[in-house]
């Protein structure tokens, strides 16, 4: 049976195909998914959990017209929290070798690790002038696979693949008293799909004087130019080129519900087009990373939010620039084609299935127990109690005051959401 591209109906929303939970540790009640992400053929994917631990789902191999079904397969625990994550490309449960993905573990060189076992392949050390592990807060592979690229404070290092180890340095900027170059922690790295460069984002907010995106070649290892004008003025949580559209780049920033769109061939200065999830651009955001993510057509963008929601963006012709507007750019705010009610809690990641019309996502986020309220207790009672009893009423709230908040979750699930044209309608 020949293979089709997913295709993605978004008139109505989505049927939820599977729902499930991370597996139960005694240890962490409240665990809940930071982030997820499918392996190259889509027949399982890696959870980043809260409590310092990958978890391994399998999808079962059934035809398209069969219930999906996940089960928890290992759980990957770590020595300390986990940074970031990203599958090996072309990593697939059929292919044993291929089957791995490099993980950023604090205090830890960045690991190479098997998919199937857990055990580790390989380690690559980012060593500091005081000899201390350095995790990278981005990690990317290039086209070819065989270069690992992490980004953490004012540097990328670049690591061939077969050869553990050190690798070699990338400076983004020349110094830490210069004004040039990308200052601050590197927090996303993409690469383009078809072309020899790749972009970095920092977490430091732009500046008049400095902009917190750039290109760099990956051949020539040196900056090609500045992207920017976003008006958030926060740092960088993720870049992601466009799959079909390699001169397409979208970014997201830290307390911001918007994704802006540069298109390479213009002026780079200016965005073409912010994706907005929200109506109201002043709402307070969550200080949780929020992941968008594309698929593989290059036509549809979702991303969740903190209520539990999930936009679908519809791309489309919308963030590419004919020759005619190439001169003049303005920027123009595009609403989501379809938003509807997932979770009950912030949803941090969605990732669409490599090979099928499904969306995947995750949702969890700490919230804490408010204190005591001055007015709790019964007026009548103080009236009559002692001046003992005052006191030691008093001693306890400003215990209970000073006592750390515990933090609970509403809601730690994993869905699969079903955008299948051929799908039965089940809503009035």
């Amino acid at each position: 049976m020949e293979w089709k591209l997913p295709q993605f109906d978004v008139s109505y929303p989505p049927d939820p195909v599977l729902k499930n939970h991370l597996g139960v540790d005694p240890d962490f009640a409240d665990n809940f998914a930071r982030s997820a992400r499918w392996c190259a053929d889509g027949s399982s994917f890696l959870v980043q959990c809260e409590n310092r631990a990958f978890q391994l789902f399998n999808i079962s191999d059934v035809p398209e017209d069969v219930q999906f079904s996940a089960h928890h397969n290992r759980t990957f625990s770590q020595s300390s929290a986990i940074v970031n994550f990203a599958w090996y490309p072309g990593a697939s449960s059929s292919n044993a070798p291929a089957y791995c993905f490099i993980a950023s573990v604090r205090d830890c060189p960045v690991k190479l690790l098997d998919a199937s076992d857990g055990r580790l392949r390989a380690s690559y050390a980012i060593v500091d002038h005081r000899e201390r592990f350095i995790a990278p807060h981005s990690l990317a592979f290039n086209l070819t696979a065989d270069k690992l690229y992490c980004g953490f404070e004012d540097a990328i290092e670049i690591f061939d693949i077969q050869h553990p180890g050190e690798g070699d340095r990338l400076p983004t900027t020349p110094s830490k008293k210069s004004k040039d170059g990308l200052k601050g922690i590197i927090s996303s790295i993409a690469f383009s799909s078809s072309y020899d460069y790749y972009a970095i984002g920092s977490l430091t907010p732009p500046s008049q004087a400095m902009d917190n995106i750039a290109l760099y070649s990956e051949s020539n290892k040196a900056a090609l130019m500045p992207i920017g004008g976003a008006d958030a003025q926060s740092g960088v949580t993720q870049l992601k080129f466009n799959p079909t559209k390699p001169h397409v780049l979208y970014a997201t920033f830290r307390r911001h519900d918007e994704i802006y769109a540069w298109d390479l061939r213009s002026d780079t200065s200016v965005p073409v087009k912010v994706f907005r999830t929200s109506p109201d651009p002043r709402k307070i955001l969550t200080n949780q990373k929020i992941e968008f993510d594309i698929d593989y057509a290059g036509r549809w963008l979702s991303v969740g939010d903190q209520n539990g929601c999930i936009s679908m963006f519809d791309l489309g012709d919308s963030d590419e620039l004919d020759s005619e507007q190439s001169s003049e750019i303005s920027l123009q705010t595009m609403a989501p084609t379809l938003t509807f009610s997932a979770h009950e809690d912030a949803v941090g990641c969605v990732a669409f299935q490599p090979l099928r019309s499904n969306l995947l996502s995750v949702s969890g986020s700490r919230h804490f127990d408010e204190g005591p309220k001055e007015g709790d207790s019964d007026s009548s009672d103080g009236e009559h109690s002692t001046d003992q009893e005052s006191d030691s009423e008093s001693q306890n709230m400003i215990t209970m005051s000073r006592r750390r908040p515990l933090p609970y979750v509403k809601d730690s699930s994993l869905k699969l959401w079903s955008f299948d044209p051929t799908r039965a309608v089940h809503h009035t």
